[in-house]
């Protein structure tokens, strides 16, 4: 008994080391998948000199930091990209498992919690993808979408946590929200990416985390929008990457949601 209550309680630390590990495997997942490498096939390469890389070149931020940021072949400088995604994941998937174990003790553990759980964290990896890929090439993938679509839809016919009923209406919200803002727009103010991402999102987060995470999403899209042109970086008229929002704001809503919900009630009501 001792031995599981252990097991459980070191679960978040576990977790932290796992998401390191899958942390470098959606670097090399958003590489080629602008690449168009395969995905199944062939090992990791210096994106510069395209030298093949060895198992001491692939360790979770470790290698960064004894490579000193550059690649061990042609010395020119890894992106910042690599430890810090990397590096969040870990983090990310500490916070989900630290949040939903904390419950188990309330709850119990269930075979549906354990579910959840993976799937709460597999949520979280795609949201990385998208958020770092369209951060980069202002661009949301439908290889990414759809496959992520059919499993969130199995995980709210299957899953207690979800309900399917409100999924449905809460991706009717959120997708056709958007498509009302594509239309009238024009595609200027988002794209059809960020419409099929609303409809996905809607199934992963029903009501009433549907307006959390709308709220996250463009109150701090306009918050950094505001603050990148205050600086310099960006003009009004250039346009910004929502999909990057609308997933960091998807990964919030989904460990802490719920309570952001209760707070935000509590005020007005």
């Amino acid at each position: 008994m001792n031995f599981y209550r252990n097991m459980i309680n070191f679960l978040p630390a576990i977790l932290f080391i796992l998401g390191l590990a899958i942390g470098s495997f959606l670097n090399a997942l958003i590489y080629r998948l602008h690449t168009g490498d395969s995905i199944t096939k062939g090992r990791s390469k210096c994106p510069q000199c395209r030298h093949e890389l060895s198992w001491k070149d692939l360790i979770p931020v470790v290698s960064y930091i004894v490579l000193k940021g550059k690649c061990r072949y042609c010395q020119k400088p890894i992106s910042w990209q690599y430890p810090v995604v990397e590096v969040m994941t870990g983090i990310l998937f500490f916070l989900v498992t630290f949040v939903q174990v904390g419950s188990w003790e309330l709850f119990g553990v269930t075979t549906g919690n354990v579910l959840y759980l993976v799937f709460s964290l597999f949520i979280v990896s795609v949201m990385i993808v998208i958020f770092v890929y369209d951060l980069r090439h202002y661009l949301i993938l439908d290889k990414v979408l759809l496959p992520t679509a059919v499993i969130a839809f199995a995980a709210a016919v299957f899953l207690p946590q979800i309900s399917l009923p409100w999924a449905l209406v809460s991706s009717g919200v959120i997708g056709g929200f958007f498509l009302v803002l594509v239309l009238l727009s024009k595609e200027r103010w988002m794209g059809w990416g960020d419409v099929k991402l609303g409809f996905l999102v809607g199934l992963i987060l029903p009501w009433p985390l549907t307006i959390v995470v709308l709220l996250l999403a463009f109150v701090g899209g306009s918050v950094i929008s505001l603050l990148l042109v205050g600086l310099k970086i960006k003009s009004m008229k250039d346009s910004v990457p929502f999909g990057t929002f609308l997933a960091a704001a998807t990964i919030i809503t989904l460990i802490w949601g719920q309570a952001i919900a209760d707070w935000y009630l509590g005020l007005i009501m």
